[in-house]
């Protein structure tokens, strides 16, 4: 079998897996998890051959006319490298993994037929933007995410605030997708073809007429898809979903198909250097304003939503300073870890028995009953927070020396001002990440909220799959040293000074996390009397500090009151009731966008009302009123029509008679 056979196989197989689980799931409810599983797992071992086939070397790129379409035609075109090859092996293992991880997780779930298809058609699509090498075929497949997206995050579709995720994250991405969309066209129109190697070649040979504008439109989607500042808010809302399909999306699929395109595209976008320091600002605002999120949250969830936000934000901010390399590196570094993250989080959630117990504030006991999920967990969370020897420790090293490299004036074509923006704010956040991913261990494997009951074991196909990915999160990182081969050539290889500096934060932010959470518990198991005598004889800082810690403010959780050993909250103090809603940006959208687009409609349905209703209504009432007058003349008396007839005569003789007279004279 060929590589071009094998990658079309690819991505073919979990659609057609997907047709028939959606037509025959319902009824043969025995063939559901082998055409969920084996279809994809068969995905996964293409890619695999795919990568093995493609091996480093000169890309593979083949296309044949789809139909005449004009000026710029749109091709069946595969385009196979490097990142192609890599990125596609992660889409198929994590999607295998979530497959095997779901028919467990939701075994007894009565829409589990129609979901696995779905996910089955998301990796398919997601297959799709990675080995097309057309841009038109690219956004078929980013629409049929965008809308698989809107069904499984809306899978509890009974719940408010599922229905409310979904359509969020379907709006707020489709507002990105209505530039992009403009922004291939432009793209096309300038360059002549829909085909990215015709695009790029052009771009090397002749440039682009208007490459700030083009960037920029492109870039809209990819903050939409990629949830990027300032589109980024449907993802932590997202988590209303099944907990497997936030590790698909997460790690693997939708969020990293934008930075894959902006990857696929970089020569478009470093045409313009105004481009490249928007996208640099915009990666530093979401990588430090997701972190401090990150950092307030309760839901263990939405902490692993807002740490995606961040470390997307590291992508792009490699890509912002011209490293593609370093941006794919962390992208398949950070989808192995955080899809472990997800599962392992899936794992305490299903061991409390259920989702609503998700907010770690009232986790307690877990270490020794979910060890499988504690070990791995734990692992995972030194890779996020760039705890060398793991993988998150390497990729983020390479995006931080991409950084300093732009930095210093090293990158050719890449503004200071990129590189330095991308540094300073990558160690920042470096530190946030730390601290909150300390604060997710301790909070949720030691926390001192009430111990949830016991549920037993948990099913061995979630806790396998936790092993497996456990193996890329610890050993990927050191295959730095043979990646260039794959990608640009660029070495990979931490630098003494960005690995010093960014591990260094690193610590400093877990110790700092790790200390405010000894002293937070210690003064919460203090007596309120013990603690009413400190408080007397304390400085009114120290006072405050203590009706904060002993008496905090409800997170609004329904199992009941937070812990009240939080760190986040003396880390942040002020700052943390903004951070915890986000920064109000939700709010700052509805005043914006939402209260004025109804305001609107209201608007549209008063003047359908009070206007066109009454337009159309006296319409009506005009020819009926007309008629009315019309049929009372009709009396059926002989004598009414000859009086009425004679008059007028009468009338026109006079009327003729004043005519001849006017005209005599």
């Amino acid at each position: 079998m060929t590589l071009t056979t094998t990658a079309v196989l690819a991505p073919l197989l979990p659609f057609l897996g997907a047709v028939v689980g959606l037509l025959t799931g319902r009824r043969s409810p025995g063939f559901v998890r082998p055409l969920a599983v084996l279809p994809t797992l068969a995905a996964a071992v293409l890619t695999v051959a795919v990568a093995v086939g493609q091996g480093g070397g000169p890309a593979t790129d083949v296309a044949t006319r789809l139909t005449p379409t004009g000026s710029l035609p749109v091709d069946l075109a595969l385009h196979v490298d490097g990142f192609a090859a890599l990125i596609g092996v992660l889409v198929g293992v994590v999607a295998t993994c979530v497959q095997i991880y779901s028919t467990a997780y939701l075994r007894d779930d009565p829409r589990y037929p129609s979901y696995a298809a779905l996910v089955s058609l998301f990796t398919s699509a997601m297959l799709l933007v990675v080995y097309t090498g057309d841009l038109m075929v690219l956004l078929v497949g980013w629409e049929v995410m965008g809308i698989c997206s809107y069904f499984l995050v809306g899978h509890y579709w009974e719940t408010e605030a599922a229905r409310a995720a979904s359509l969020k994250a379907f709006l707020v991405t489709k507002l990105g997708d209505v530039p992009f969309l403009f922004g291939i066209f432009a793209l096309a129109a300038d360059a002549g073809t829909f085909r990215i190697t015709g695009i790029l070649g052009h771009v090397a040979r002749d440039g682009l007429h208007h490459p700030t504008l083009i960037a920029l439109l492109l870039l809209a989607g990819v903050a939409g898809k990629s949830a990027q500042f300032p589109l980024h808010t449907w993802l932590p809302d997202a988590m209303a979903g099944p907990t497997p399909v936030s590790a698909l999306i997460h790690a693997a699929t939708m969020v990293a198909a934008g930075v894959y395109v902006v990857a696929r595209l970089l020569p478009v976008f470093a045409a313009s250097a105004a481009a490249l320091v928007v996208l640099a600002v915009m990666a530093a605002v979401t990588m430090v304003g997701s972190a401090l999120a990150a950092l307030a949250q309760d839901d263990i969830k939405r902490v692993l939503a807002y740490s995606t936000v961040g470390q997307l934000g590291y992508m792009t901010g490699a890509l912002a300073v011209g490293d593609r390399g370093a941006a794919v590196f962390h992208l398949l570094s950070h989808g192995a870890f955080k899809a472990l993250l997800f599962l392992g989080a899936g794992v305490v959630i299903h061991a409390a028995g259920t989702n609503s117990l998700a907010a770690m504030s009232r986790m307690g006991g877990l270490a020794r009953r979910i060890p499988d999920a504690f070990w791995t967990v734990t692992v995972a969370l030194l890779a996020l927070a760039a705890i060398p020897p793991f993988a998150g420790f390497f990729s983020k090293e390479a995006v931080l020396g991409a950084a300093e490299h732009a930095a210093t004036g090293h990158a050719a074509g890449v503004p200071g001002a990129a590189g330095w923006t991308v540094l300073i704010s990558g160690l920042l956040t470096a530190l946030l990440t730390a601290a909150y991913a300390t604060r997710l261990w301790l909070l949720t494997f030691c926390g001192t909220g009430p111990e949830v009951p016991d549920h037993g074991p948990q099913p061995r196909a979630m806790t396998a799959v936790l092993w497996v990915l456990f193996l890329p999160t610890v050993g990927f990182g050191l295959t730095a040293t043979f990646l260039p081969a794959w990608f640009d050539g660029r070495s990979l290889t931490p630098t003494l000074t960005t690995s010093v500096l960014g591990t260094g934060v690193a610590l400093v932010g877990g110790l700092i996390t790790y200390a405010a959470w000894r002293h937070t518990s210690a003064l919460a198991t203090r007596t309120p009397l013990g603690a009413v005598a400190v408080a007397e004889d304390a400085t009114p800082a120290l006072a405050e500090e203590l009706a904060i810690v002993t008496h905090p403010p409800a997170y609004g959780d329904a199992a009941g009151a937070p812990d009240p050993a939080d760190p986040g909250r003396l880390l942040l103090g002020p700052l943390h009731r903004h951070a915890a809603a986000g920064f109000h940006l939700d709010a700052v959208y509805s005043a914006l966008f939402v209260r004025p687009v109804r305001a609107a409609a209201e608007l549209v349905r008063f003047l359908d009302r009070a206007v066109v209703d009454t337009y159309v209504s006296g319409a009506g009432t005009a020819p009926r009123w007309l008629g009315a007058a019309v049929r009372r003349a009709q009396t059926g008396n002989v004598q009414t029509y000859l009086g009425a007839l004679l008059a007028g005569a009468l009338v026109l003789g006079v009327a003729a008679a004043l005519v001849a007279t006017g005209t005599g004279a």
